[in-house]
């Protein structure tokens, strides 16, 4: 099983989905197209797609000129039924794949918040995977409108659309479920001047937080990541040797 995980900044962490990538022994091949790295030029080399969050927008296309292949890249692994998850960002990027709107500046959330499934959620194979409601970290400011056919999954009082799935298994999810406890608290050094500026409160009542939230997010965030991953179909050799491929389309 082979990965590609896309990087939007530094200090980008796997968390959770890591662990779960870990445990099925995936194979990892890490990109960051911010920093110049290449994107693959097509899905054929990998069995799955994760593109993590980042502190640009969607359509920031001026600044980072690889956000249109990007997307284009997700559309590719959907329409070769190949699994995706796009969190936070990824979410936005993924929408945006598919046709959605990216809506900029509107729907700011930060700490951890709850999350319900909708009627659709409870039926799907990853989202129940957490239950009914659960609680997820959330660090964003953008959001997203669904894309035509894709399948509602999950919602809260702030944002109407915080999980969303298109075909069999590209998901966007708005929340950071693979945040756990240790890279929350990575987050709250690393970007400590910027979380002051969120909600000047948050470090000197992180403990309180952590005691209320942090074990119930991270069991419903390795939940989630565990069934995520357990939508990877790794592909099969066939009697030549080769990889069989399944066609990229744009």
């Amino acid at each position: 099983m082979r990965v590609l995980v896309v990087e939007n900044m530094a200090q980008s962490d796997l968390g959770q989905v890591g662990v779960a990538l870990q445990e099925a022994g995936a194979q990892i091949d890490r990109r960051r197209p911010f920093a110049g790295e290449a994107l693959p030029g097509d899905v054929h080399g990998h069995d799955a797609l994760v593109v993590l969050g980042g502190e640009q927008s969607a359509i920031d296309d001026a600044l980072h000129p690889y956000l249109p292949e990007l997307a284009r890249l997700m559309r590719a692994f959907t329409n070769a039924d190949k699994a995706v998850l796009g969190i936070c960002l990824g979410s936005q990027l993924l929408a945006r794949a598919h046709g959605g709107d990216n809506l900029l500046g509107k729907t700011r959330e930060f700490g951890w918040h709850g999350v319900k499934l909708t009627d659709e959620g409870e039926r799907d194979p990853v989202l129940s995977a957490a239950g009914k409601a659960f609680t997820s970290f959330e660090w964003h400011s953008d959001s997203f409108t669904l894309p035509e056919g894709a399948v509602h999954l999950a919602t809260n009082p702030a944002v109407t659309n915080q999980a969303f799935r298109i075909g069999r298994a590209a998901y966007g999810m708005q929340f950071h479920f693979e945040a756990g406890t240790r890279v929350v608290e990575d987050w709250n050094r690393i970007f400590e001047g910027q979380i002051r500026g969120l909600d000047p409160d948050w470090l000197a009542q992180y403990p309180q937080h952590a005691a209320c939230h942090a074990g119930p997010a991270d069991a419903a965030g390795l939940a989630l990541a565990r069934a995520w991953v357990g939508t990877i179909r790794p592909h099969e050799t066939g009697g030549n040797g080769m990889r069989q491929m399944a066609d990229i389309t744009a």
